[in-house]
């Protein structure tokens, strides 16, 4: 059973997904609208998976014997400038996600609630992924630059962009 403060501390989380679901597929159209179906098709990609983060909590809460609640959104914009200020609207989003994540996480210990705690080391985990990705396709279009050519390259070859971050590498050092 979760206390009546986690369960207010995963609902917050729950908006902040489904924030982040809503801010990705602003992106995705204002990216479509621009001519870049690559970075169109990534955001996409981003708001779903956003959306399935939001109702991964919501199952959680609901099992666990409290109630999620889905409430109104903040509307995100509507123009995000240029690309690189896209992308690193993307990666400030993501740190602000990790640290909310970090503060539940902190509930958690507070509350002793260790199943919850366990729970939450796949967001932990799955942060780690985002920032990396986020960090990686900004450090490509600030190399970029205003190379039209690259730029081409980039909207081409995003969508296939991926990360092995060290927290879920396998592998030993």
């Amino acid at each position: 059973m979760l206390s009546k403060n986690l369960e207010k501390a995963l609902n917050k989380q729950i908006r902040i997904e489904a924030e982040s679901s809503q801010i990705y597929l602003a992106m995705a159209s204002w990216a479509e609208v621009q001519g870049l179906s690559g970075v169109a098709g990534f955001m996409y990609g981003h708001s779903d998976e956003e959306r399935m983060h939001m109702l991964k909590l919501v199952k959680y809460v609901n099992e666990r014997g409290g109630h999620a609640i889905i409430t109104d959104l903040k509307e995100p914009a509507k123009d995000f400038g240029t690309l690189p200020e896209v992308f690193q609207k993307l990666l400030d989003h993501e740190i602000f996600v990790s640290q909310s994540i970090n503060e539940l996480v902190q509930v958690t210990l507070d509350e002793k609630d260790y199943a919850t705690h366990n729970f939450l080391q796949w967001y932990v985990a799955e942060q780690i992924e985002e920032e990396a990705l986020a960090r990686t396709a900004l450090d490509k279009i600030n190399l970029i630059g205003n190379d039209k050519g690259g730029l081409y390259l980039f909207d081409r070859d995003i969508e296939k962009l991926t990360v092995e971050s060290a927290a879920t590498d396998g592998s030993a050092m």
